[in-house]
C-alpha cells in the first residue's frame, strides 16, 4: 500500500522577540533599514502585523533587539577567528574585538546604522565588556582610561563602517557617485582634495587597520601604557 503523503504543515517557531529580530535580520540585506517595515517582517513570519506589537511598540525597539541579536552572533561565532597578535595583551584584544565588530557590521546591509545609537536589550554583552575592561585595567589603565580607550576604538569602528557602507552597501556593490577617477576630474581645481580620493574611498581594509592602530598608539602614549 502506498503511504499517504504527510500534509502536516511545517512547524513555525513560536513568535518571540528573538524570532522577530532574526526575521528582520534576514530581510535587512534585501530591503535596507529604511524599507524594513513591521509589515514586511510579519509577512516573512506568516503572521499579521499587529501580532508584532505584542513584542515591539515601535521600530526603534525592534532595531534595539536586532543590534542585540547581532552582538549575540558576533560573540558566539567569532571565538578563535583572529590569529594571535603580537604585542601587549590589551592591544591584541582591542584589535581582535574591533576587527570582529567590523566583520559583523559588514555582514548586514546597513549593519552599522542598526548598531548606531541602539540600546542592547539583554546583558549578554556585559560579560565581554567586563572581560575587555579587565585586560585594560590589568595592563595599567585606570578604569576611566580603560573605558575611554574601549569606547573610542568602538566608535571609530562604528563610524568607519557607516562610511564604508555608504560607498559599498553590500560587498561587491558600489553606490553611484563614488567613482574615484570621476571625482578627481571634478575636483581638479583642488589637487590635494582630488588626490585624496583613493585614500578615502578605496582599500578600506588597509585604511581601517591604520586608523585603529593610530587610536591604540595614541591611547598608549597618552596614558603611558606599554
Amino acid at each position: 500500500m502506498t503511504p499517504k503523503p504527510d500534509r502536516t504543515p511545517p512547524r513555525v517557531p513560536p513568535l518571540s522577540r528573538t524570532t522577530v529580530a532574526e526575521a528582520a535580520l534576514r530581510l535587512l540585506n534585501e530591503t535596507g533599514l529604511e524599507k524594513l517595515t513591521l509589515r514586511a517582517i510579519a509577512a516573512e513570519l506568516d503572521v499579521k502585523a499587529p501580532a508584532l506589537y505584542w513584542h515591539f511598540k515601535n521600530k526603534q525597539e525592534l532595531i534595539d533587539e536586532m543590534a542585540t541579536e547581532m552582538v549575540r552572533r558576533m560573540t558566539a561565532g567569532d571565538a578563535g577567528h583572529e590569529p594571535e597578535a603580537a604585542g601587549p595583551a590589551w592591544r591584541a584584544q582591542l584589535l581582535a574585538a574591533n576587527r570582529a565588530l567590523r566583520r559583523a557590521l559588514l555582514s548586514y546591509r546597513d549593519g552599522a546604522r542598526v548598531f548606531s545609537g541602539s540600546r542592547f536589550t539583554g546583558t549578554d554583552h556585559a560579560e565581554h565588556v567586563d572581560a575587555q575592561l579587565r585586560v585594560l585595567v590589568e595592563a595599567g589603565f585606570e578604569l576611566p582610561q580603560a573605558v575611554r580607550t574601549l569606547t573610542t576604538a568602538f566608535l571609530y569602528t562604528l563610524g568607519f563602517v557607516t562610511e564604508e557602507q555608504g560607498v559599498h552597501p553590500v560587498p561587491g556593490e558600489r553606490r553611484e557617485g563614488f567613482d574615484v577617477a570621476e571625482r578627481s576630474e571634478r575636483l581638479a581645481a583642488h589637487p590635494l582634495a582630488a588626490a585624496a580620493g583613493p585614500h578615502l574611498f578605496e582599500d578600506y581594509d588597509t585604511h581601517f587597520e591604520e586608523g585603529l592602530g593610530l587610536i591604540l598608539d595614541g591611547a598608549a602614549a597618552r596614558y603611558g601604557i606599554r
